[in-house]
């Protein structure tokens, strides 16, 4: 039980910490192939550089931890419960240890376990196999890429594609839909896992199945190996890029399953996975529990560390601005879609809790001319009682869209930070009161641990770690201006130019 134990854990340090090798290699692909001093250029170079922190810090490649997912094979009259014992020990130790943000809330109270643990979570599928070894594989599955997954039923009408049939171009034409329609908000450029038939639950469990996957295998299916190979090469052309700013990298990688269905339903079930794609497995001796041997392990190991010192010097075509709260208006009004954020300061993080809250209550700080960064970090507290930020990318903005504009009007807060860009309530409130959101690269948890140089303080503790408002002082905090005070947005217009792009695609490839 011990050695099963820490072969679990070390299975779950690695696959938080460490970007498996064929994933690499697709970001290093795409990388190469954006233009050089583009925004989507600079964020490649930013998330290139986050890997290789990660991998020296041994820290979370991402804040989000997601929802842990295991598929476990076992050879027959292997004792399932001892496994999943070690898995929940295993899980709870990684989160104490600062590998896992505390990521288990309970549905209807808003608590949060604090070690990842509760009803449903980790999410662990057990399987029987006739080999007499344990192939345990695990898949860390954050939020914001998570919310982007879709189901279609065909036959159906998609916007800018038409109609899409009970065949197999319909099931193209879905899965280039759901690309355009996961923009930038699931961390793109990303990878997606498609379960074609079954019902609507087995439907999905097959498409993230797919995610299990390695990203340069071959599908045996023909007809199948056609369409990922399609919906790669031609997912690239709708122009949504890195973060959805825009770019030539949009999908990373397609992965396509098939399984039978009734005659009454026909899904289409898509599982979005951001570039951040943390999966990893081990082989097991079945009786010791020892680690017999790494999986997804093949091919060339691609060494980020030597970009390391050109990330800060990479000319960019946009023009570069330095802010410190307080903030005034004038200097918000200054500012234009584009223009890069060199951030000072303090900032404070408010994630759905505190922005419900604050809708409703007075804030525990005066946020006039302030910063609020959407962020639910990886916290550690010290022998001395002292804080430290593990991990700290931005998450997903659109949740907070029913509160955001109002709550800036109210505090007088200048500047959001976030991921993914927000709708047009917010727009229009940035636009009256004189407000900026700033778009911070996903995923890119260590990196922006870097740049928070000290936690001043934190309030609303009650909410869980992720969910608190922490006080951060950073240093050289960058950001891009997609949403201005002059009612321009940057992803209204790539995704306006994206769906001009998906008409593209109407007419039928496959007969």
């Amino acid at each position: 039980m011990e050695k099963l134990q820490q072969s679990m854990y070390k299975l779950i340090v690695e696959t938080s910490t460490r970007l498996p090798k064929d994933v690499r290699r697709a970001v290093a692909k795409a990388k190469a192939s954006e233009n050089a001093g583009t925004r989507s250029a600079m964020s490649l170079a930013t998330i290139t550089n986050n890997i290789t922190m990660a991998d020296v810090n041994v820290s979370p490649i991402c804040q989000d931890t997601g929802l842990p997912t295991f598929k476990i094979k076992t050879p027959v009259g292997v004792n399932q419960l001892k496994i999943k014992d070690a898995i929940l020990n295993a899980i709870s130790q990684a989160t104490k240890d600062g590998k896992l943000r505390p990521n288990s809330v309970d549905s209807l109270t808003g608590s949060n376990s604090g070690d990842n643990l509760g009803a449903g979570t980790p999410v662990i599928k057990f399987e029987q196999w006739e080999n007499d070894y344990i192939d345990a594989r695990l898949i860390l599955k954050g939020g914001g890429c998570e919310n982007k997954n879709i189901q279609y039923s065909l036959p159906c009408e998609l916007e800018g594609l038409g109609k899409a049939g009970r065949d197999l171009d319909g099931i193209r034409k879905c899965i280039l839909h759901s690309v355009y329609q996961a923009q930038g908000q699931g961390c793109s450029a990303g990878f997606i896992g498609v379960g074609i038939g079954g019902d609507r639950t087995s439907g999905y469990e097959l498409a993230k199945e797919q995610l299990f996957r390695s990203v340069e295998d071959e599908n045996p299916n023909e007809d199948l190996r056609k369409l990922e190979e399609y919906v790669l090469e031609n997912a690239n052309k709708l122009g949504i890029g890195t973060m959805g700013f825009g770019g030539e990298t949009t999908l990373l990688g397609c992965k396509v399953g098939v399984m039978n269905r009734i005659p009454a339903s026909f899904f289409v079930s898509v599982a979005y996975n951001c570039w951040a794609y943390r999966r990893l497995g081990v082989t097991l001796n079945a009786e010791t529990g020892d680690t017999n041997e790494w999986l997804y392990n093949e091919g060339e190991e691609i060494d980020f560390s030597k970009e390391l010192e050109k990330v800060e010097e990479t000319p960019t075509k946009t023009r570069e601005v330095v802010l410190e709260a307080p903030i005034t208006e004038e200097k918000i009004r200054e500012l234009k879609v584009g223009d890069v954020v060199r951030i000072n300061g303090l900032m404070y993080t408010g994630r759905d809790a505190i922005h419900k809250y604050l809708s409703e209550n007075d804030a525990p700080v005066d946020l006039d001319g302030q910063i609020i960064y959407h962020c639910g970090p990886v916290m550690l507290k010290d022998e001395e009682g002292k804080w430290h930020v593990k991990a700290a990318g931005p998450t997903t903005s659109i949740r907070e869209e029913p509160y955001q504009g109002d709550i800036m009007k109210r505090f007088g807060i200048r500047a959001v930070i976030g991921k993914g860009g927000m709708g047009p309530k917010t727009l229009s409130a940035l636009k009256d009161h004189g407000g900026v959101y700033l778009n911070a690269i996903g995923g890119a948890a260590q990196y922006y641990a870097d740049c928070i140089k000290s936690v001043e303080g934190v309030d609303l503790m009650q909410f869980g770690i992720p969910e608190a408002m922490w006080h951060l002082r950073v240093e050289g905090f960058t950001a891009v201006v997609t949403m201005d005070s002059h009612g321009n947005s940057l992803h209204e217009d790539v995704d306006k130019s994206s769906l001009e792009k998906l008409g593209q695609f109407k007419e039928p490839v496959f007969k």
